[in-house]
């Protein structure tokens, strides 16, 4: 059986809101990194240097010196590791809004451990390649920064200075509260609740600010005169295909009129190949016409957005 996105992942009951549905199917993850600082800010002695070019005073002056050329083949494997930890963190989970911190999928737990056990290590070998590099990226520091260069700003290996770490914090309020202070338990109950609130909301923007660009982006390519002639990169359609999946994976169905209009685009684009598209002027126009409706819908909902917010926050509103 084919998968919709009005397909709920987990079965819930109606009488739950968005809120409930997150707090009670979905668990704080948060990563973090180690990451040895480039960029180091000179001392008292060569600022005041620094400022005599100027004729400035040097408590005047802000300047810092760069230890290592991070335009290296080695170093942008490393810094590149860390975009690709970033991007899957991020496409499995939704924001909250506690810094650092994100919300994931129970189901996906299990799966996110594994995956960033092997970024580690894929994190680690790149370190240790940029380590065998690191003797001439020192010489051509020292080279670089002339009389700013001070062999104590770099230590004797780059190894164990770069890394990444992942946890669960627990985001509820601690069941010894209950004991000790059964009015403070609520308080932090009634805390947390708001939290989930505003998460969906985040969520929510999230989404809609994502659709919207990905929608516009390829409604500008394939619309209008002389589209045939418009290049457009096979993302344009792959990157809109991708948010289909990842909305049925983590939307909480907080916004009917969002869940709808998803829908209708993916529709649209299913089974449409990025070149059928270049080939063919009235498959491009069909296609054209369908996002161009949903593009002028999510206009009216990112506009109305705001009020809609406004009304949800004031005593006995609803939407």
């Amino acid at each position: 059986m084919s998968t919709t996105l009005l397909d709920p992942v987990e079965h819930h009951t109606t009488s739950t809101t968005p809120a409930t549905r997150l707090r009670t199917t979905m668990a704080a993850c948060r990563v973090s990194f180690t990451w040895f600082g480039t960029q180091k800010t000179l001392t008292r002695e060569q600022k005041e240097r620094a400022a005599e070019a100027f004729d400035a005073e040097g408590t005047s002056l802000s300047a810092g010196k760069k230890l290592l050329d991070t335009t290296h083949p080695a170093y942008r494997v490393v810094t590149a590791i860390r975009g690709k930890i970033d991007t899957f963190w991020r496409s499995l989970t939704l924001p909250f809004p506690e810094a650092g911190v994100r919300l994931i999928r129970h189901d996906q737990v299990q799966d996110f451990a594994a995956t960033m056990g092997d970024f580690r290590v894929e994190l680690e070998e790149a370190v240790a390649q940029l380590d065998a590099h690191y003797d001439e990226l020192k010489r051509a520091a020292a080279q670089r920064l002339g009389s700013l260069y001070n062999r104590g700003d770099y230590p004797e290996t780059l190894v164990g200075l770069f890394g990444v770490a992942w946890d669960f914090p627990n985001v509820e309020p601690p069941d010894y509260l209950v004991q000790l202070s059964p009015a403070l338990y609520e308080q932090e109950q009634a805390r947390v609740a708001a939290r989930f609130e505003e998460a969906v909301q985040l969520a929510e923007s999230t989404f809609l600010e994502e659709f919207a660009k990905l929608v516009s982006h390829l409604c500008e390519r394939i619309s209008g005169e002389g589209a045939e002639n418009k290049i457009f990169r096979d993302s344009a359609v792959g990157n809109l295909t991708e948010f289909f999946e990842r909305f049925r994976s983590l939307n909480v169905r907080s916004n009917a009129q969002l869940d709808s209009l998803v829908a209708q685009a993916q529709r649209a684009v299913r089974g449409v190949a990025p070149q059928e598209l270049r080939d063919s002027q009235s498959l491009r126009q069909n296609v054209a016409s369908e996002l161009a409706h949903v593009q002028s819908s999510l206009d009216a909902l990112i506009v109305d957005r705001p009020r809609r917010r406004i009304l949800r926050q004031s005593p006995g509103g609803a939407t």
